[in-house]
């Protein structure tokens, strides 16, 4: 059983409902039904809700990946920095324009390699990953 109302629209609205419904072959008795159950409808919002919850902690997961990553990159680099500060010696001034080029040469080098690491997904992070996983897994 259908309840009947009445109700008055502003001039604007009621040529928007009437040219939506005549577009669309509709009776506007029916667009004004679907639009008061979807916007009364808790479902929507619900669901609006929950994916945009879902979205956020899928976010929140890449930035912690993203974090543990950085973490991880930073600590190599000190590392290395650390050791290589400590272990190389001062270069007499009459050998530093061929230690210039040699370190030219080597830097060269590490580029290319990074860059063929990088190419094949292979990633520093990843390998700490999987040594660090327990053993029989």
């Amino acid at each position: 059983m259908r309840t009947k109302h009445t109700f008055r629209l502003p001039p604007e609205l009621a040529r928007q409902l009437a040219d939506y419904a005549g577009r669309k072959r509709l009776h506007q008795a029916f667009v004004v039904e679907t639009a008061l159950t979807s916007f009364l409808s808790p479902d929507n919002s619900e669901r609006m809700e929950a994916a945009l919850g879902k979205r956020l902690d899928r976010l929140t997961r890449q930035v912690e990946r993203l974090e543990r990553h950085v973490t991880i990159s930073n600590e190599a680099l000190a590392l290395f920095v650390r050791f290589w500060l400590t272990a190389t010696s001062p270069v007499p001034d009459a050998a530093l324009p061929g230690a210039q080029a040699k370190g030219r040469e080597r830097y060269e080098g590490f580029v290319e390699a990074l860059g063929k690491r990088l190419a094949k997904g292979q990633s520093l992070a990843k390998e700490i990953s999987l040594d660090a996983e327990p053993q029989g897994k």
